[in-house]
């Protein structure tokens, strides 16, 4: 919790503590169902919690935005935007039954009224969003070219709607069919803990 109140440093009391419960939360469940390497554990505040909330370092979600999590896992990184932005709405879906299970119950437990979860492969959801939140979960043409259909054509936010991909390495062959309309921002621009090197947030903008 240390490094997540050093860099945001406004949370409110109920932020906090929704936080800070989800440390016990995800040790009780990794222990039935493996959602987080458990050699993992340990480093889920910097590793998960953290690197979610990169992309709100990116962008500040305006109030009634609505965000999809694409291959959310155990809820990443929707539930720590949904915690950090509790006026916008999210939808995260797996096609893993046993993780959404997981991120079901955990959004539950810590009272995110904002959060919907739904098993469901990227192919088969229908409806419309601002933004689309992803944590490496396949090549980002794929990626893009899967959520173009959900994409809303109101933009309510400082920035164009599009996706958000959370991706670490070498990303040049991965961003340059976008030409560019692609931002990418090392997240060490933004947390100074080693592991963030060669880490990055990737934007693109979806033009309707």
């Amino acid at each position: 919790m240390d490094e997540l109140l050093h860099y945001f440093p406004y949370l409110t009391e109920t932020q906090r503590g929704q936080f800070m419960a989800l440390d016990a939360l995800y040790r009780d469940w990794n222990a039935k169902i493996n959602v987080i390497s458990r050699k993992d554990i340990d480093n889920l505040y910097v590793h998960h919690v953290l690197h979610s909330l990169a992309i709100a370092k990116a962008l500040r979600f305006n109030d009634g935005t609505r965000i999809l999590d694409l291959g959310t896992g155990g809820g990443f990184p929707g539930i720590p935007l949904a915690i950090l932005f509790p006026n916008c709405q999210f939808k995260l879906i797996d096609g893993t039954g046993k993780k959404i299970l997981v991120t079901t119950e955990i959004a539950h437990a810590i009272g995110l009224g904002n959060v919907v979860a739904e098993q469901l492969r990227g192919e088969e959801e229908k409806g419309k969003f601002d933004f689309v939140v992803s944590r490496a979960v396949m090549p980002l043409p794929d990626l893009v070219k899967m959520v173009r259909k959900n994409i809303s054509s109101k933009n309510r936010n400082a920035m164009v709607n599009g996706v958000f991909c959370l991706k670490g390495g070498k990303v040049d062959d991965e961003v340059k069919p976008f030409k560019k309309d692609v931002e990418v921002t090392p997240i060490s621009n933004w947390f100074g803990e080693e592991w963030f090197e060669e880490k990055n947030v990737i934007y693109v903008p979806i033009y309707k």
